[in-house]
């Protein structure tokens, strides 16, 4: 569902608002636009670069970009599960995808938006306003915000804490699987990263950009196991699963402007800021069954982060440089700090908009009743209170094996 609501949402209305615009800005003030008008819905300066011409550009682009929108609601999903109901997860992914999100992606990604480096002369915030490649920020902190927005209201799956506070562990059914979608997501980001270049003429920059996005995955996933292993004594899986996807969300809005030894040490970063977060929101007794809000939400504030304090003055130059401040890159490589001031702001404005919308959406939903399902439904479980029958059918299973 949230990829086939998404698409129709994001086709009659997200796309329209987070793209449209009715001219051309030249700089500065005359780019502050908080959200598209619905008009001239080309991509503008992406669209203008396409091989295909503006048409071409227009599809390409609404494909691409259908993609983020979908991959920033089905966030929330890891959130929610187990005890949200049906109507309520239609309601947030069309609410998500249609005006939440598109509001996000015109700030930084459109040609007229106040964190975009993408204007004519200047951007508005200075330096190369907010730099977020492919949308640690603009893509998964949105996702991860709305993701612990929706716990808070949900509250805990029955039976997750102890009266005492005690965090009860339950732990997913499968390992192989788990292993698998990380797999599959860690292959999928290739398409994320490397592909916003959005030009066959910048496969030198792609490539560079695969690089930075393997080795951060990588790091991640290295740092998550050594933490969990120091603190536990347990060679487990589902963390250092967790700790690749957290590289992978570290590295995705700086993956163009660092060196592949930054990314490294990003990801690493990033695995311990998702499992510093996982335990800080456990010990607040909100219950976040896939780490969400850790992997999307704390992971994408720090990736945002990450460009102002490791971007390197060549790629900065190359990339974002033409149109914004020559001299504005990584702090730790002497950029001095309006570059990371950019980025800081970026972060706060994401969350103070995907914050406030999120609990107005979820806290309607729970006044009105259509937010959680009744405890005795979530105790026999949704698959079969909802969906139709059980996932598995054990007894089936072991009368066949008799």
């Amino acid at each position: 569902m949230d990829g086939c609501l998404g698409a129709m949402v994001w086709w009659f209305l997200g796309y329209h608002l987070a793209y449209g615009t009715e001219d051309t800005c030249t700089g500065g003030s005359d780019c502050d636009g908080f959200v598209g008008n619905g008009k001239d819905v080309f991509m503008n300066k992406a669209a203008s670069m396409s091989p295909l011409g503006s048409s071409g550009g227009y599809y390409a682009g609404w494909m691409f970009q259908w993609a983020f929108a979908a991959a920033a609601s089905t966030i929330v999903s890891g959130a929610v599960a187990e005890r949200c109901q049906f109507k309520a997860y239609l309601a947030y992914t069309a609410a998500l995808t249609g005006i939440i999100y598109p509001v996000v992606v015109h700030w930084g990604w459109s040609y007229k938006g106040w964190l975009s480096p993408w204007v004519g002369v200047e951007p508005y915030l200075g330096a190369n306003g907010m730099i977020d490649f492919a949308g640690s920020g603009i893509v998964h902190m949105t996702g991860g915000v709305a993701a612990l927005v929706g716990a808070i209201f949900l509250g805990p799956r029955t039976g997750r804490f102890s009266p005492s506070g005690e965090v009860i562990d339950m732990p997913g059914h499968s390992s192989v699987l788990v292993a698998l979608g990380t797999f599959i997501l860690w292959f999928g980001w290739y398409g994320f990263n490397p592909v916003s270049t959005l030009a066959f003429e910048y496969m030198e920059t792609a490539a560079r950009v695969a690089v930075t996005t393997t080795l951060g995955a990588a790091a991640g996933g290295i740092s998550a196991l050594t933490i969990h292993y120091s603190l536990t004594k347990h060679l487990d899986v589902g963390p250092m699963c967790n700790g690749i996807l957290a590289g992978l969300v570290s590295v995705t809005g700086n993956c163009v402007v660092v060196e592949p030894w930054a990314a490294a040490v990003i990801g690493a970063i990033g695995a311990a800021v998702y499992y510093g977060f996982s335990a800080l929101i456990k010990k607040l007794k909100i219950d976040d069954p896939l780490d969400a809000s850790a992997v999307h939400g704390a992971c994408g504030a720090w990736g945002v982060i990450a460009a102002g304090l490791f971007a390197k003055q060549k790629y900065v130059l190359n990339d974002y440089g033409c149109e914004g401040g020559a001299d504005d890159y990584g702090a730790f490589y002497g950029g001095g700090g309006k570059q990371l001031g950019n980025q800081i702001a970026g972060v706060l404005a994401i969350i103070a908009w995907v914050g406030s919308t999120s609990a107005i959406l979820f806290g309607s939903l729970k006044a009105a009743g259509v937010l959680r399902v009744p405890v005795e439904e979530e105790e026999v479980g949704l698959d079969t209170s909802h969906h139709g029958g059980s996932a598995y059918n054990f007894e089936k299973e072991l009368d066949s094996k008799a």
